[in-house]
């Protein structure tokens, strides 16, 4: 699902992009605070500050009394943010003096990483270099076959690959990036995809050939490509709106129960659901790709940053879905797998429980309008104490990517021991 952000610079709002001409969003002396409401009056203020102030970045978001908040502190803002927590009494703890240091690390290893000419799991990749790299899996195995899901605002290709070892596979859909500056998700989805060309673990050749999988690293490029060149903490696409405000969030835009829980109306908002369910082109165009396999596609899985936790329907509502029970098990079984390889904790539930109210998701849609009764979405590393989610060090991109897999092999043995897959002939 991600979590909602807003930025300025000095004052002035810059939630369409942070950037003027060829100048990119920088961050420097930005403060990073926890704050731990103790009330119901104190969660309501900070609340209140998420949704009425661009100078602040909530890098997570908590729904209950207890619940950390990060955020993010344009310099100007400092004494007003601190005054107005002191004043109410809310607990307030320095974590960084300066968000800019680690984006600039983490842009310096990425250069460093480029100029070597390798593509491999070691490190963060720019949109073309990962769409260069699906083109050569199609050429390089009779198994991959490029797919496009349609094409963003800025002409960019949503590339994907189907990988098929033989007719009448149940189909799972795998989609990543979906909100831009979660670059752990696009990685662990390249991972996952090679690993099931690549690996000789019987079980992951089991899930590799009697599964049709459509891998789709980054549905959202224009965004992924605008955290890489002008704004790191962007998450929205990029479509131009009234005002000088750019984007809406795609994970908000789908057409199921649109604009109903968790969804903004103001377009500097990052969590700003759009001006009409599927208003983005990359949500409706994908999404119109993804109803063309409808019977085909069997489970969907969304990857999303951070919290560690795996979601399943439903964010607009509290009620469960017809089949809670058994997803409820499986996301039980999945997260303990996953934990074996690294000791590494998820939580699990409903999206509206176990994380937010949150409408107009990929995955509720795929539940709720294509009757996809399989669709979990991953929030991966790090865990909700981390405050630095989104600038995750590389070095853990291949261990998450290790202990996702092994979860996916149990979520699909789960699954398919509750006769949730059939074979699909002439799908």
């Amino acid at each position: 699902m991600g979590l909602p952000v807003a930025v300025t610079v000095l004052g002035i709002c810059l939630c369409f992009g942070v950037t003027y001409g060829n100048e990119a969003a920088r961050y420097d002396n930005y403060r990073v605070y926890e704050a731990i409401p103790s009330s119901n009056s104190q969660l309501e203020l900070l609340n209140e500050l998420e949704q009425s102030s661009d100078s602040l970045i909530f890098l997570k978001s908590g729904n209950n009394v207890g619940e950390k908040f990060n955020i993010v502190v344009a310099p100007h803002k400092l004494v007003d943010f601190t005054e107005a927590l002191q004043n109410e009494g809310v607990r307030v703890r320095l974590l960084e003096t300066n968000m800019q240091s680690l984006i600039d690390e983490e842009k310096q290893r990425m250069v460093s990483k480029r100029a070597r000419g390798a593509f491999d799991f070691n490190d963060y990749y720019e949109l073309e270099d990962i769409h260069a790299w699906l083109d050569k899996l199609a050429n390089q195995y009779d198994q991959v076959q490029l797919l496009e899901g349609g094409h963003s605002f800025e002409n960019r290709s949503i590339k994907g690959v189907k990988v098929s070892y033989k007719t009448g596979n149940p189909g799972i859909f795998v989609e990543g990036g979906i909100h831009a500056r979660e670059w752990i998700s696009p990685a662990t989805v390249a991972y996952i995809l090679n690993e099931l060309l690549t690996s000789t673990d019987p079980k992951v050749r089991n899930i590799a050939e009697n599964y049709d999988w459509y891998m789709f690293p980054s549905v959202n490029p224009d965004g992924y490509v605008y955290t890489h060149k002008k704004d790191r903490l962007w998450r929205k696409t990029r479509t131009p709106y009234s005002g000088g405000c750019f984007g809406a969030d795609p994970n908000r835009n789908w057409d199921f129960h649109w604009a109903e829980q968790g969804t903004s109306n103001r377009c500097n908002s990052d969590t700003y659901g759009g001006p009409h369910a599927f208003s983005e082109v990359e949500t409706k165009s994908l999404s119109q790709f993804i109803a063309s396999l409808k019977g085909k596609i069997q489970a969907y899985i969304s990857f999303h940053s951070y919290s560690q936790l795996l979601l399943f329907p439903y964010g607009h509502t509290g009620e469960h879905a017809s089949n809670h029970n058994d997803l409820n098990e499986i996301a039980k079984a999945t997260i303990t797998s996953l934990a074996k390889r690294y000791g590494t904790k998820y939580k699990y539930g409903n999206i509206y429980d176990a994380i937010y109210p949150a409408s107009g998701a990929s995955v509720d849609w795929a539940y709720g309008t294509l009757d996809v009764k399989i669709a979990y979405t991953y929030e991966l590393r790090p865990g909700s104490g981390s405050w630095n989610g989104f600038v995750l060090p590389p070095k853990q991109i291949v261990p998450t990517g290790e202990e996702t897999l092994d979860s996916l092999v149990t979520l699909l043995e789960e699954s398919d021991k509750r006769g949730y897959y059939e074979n699909c002939e002439g799908c």
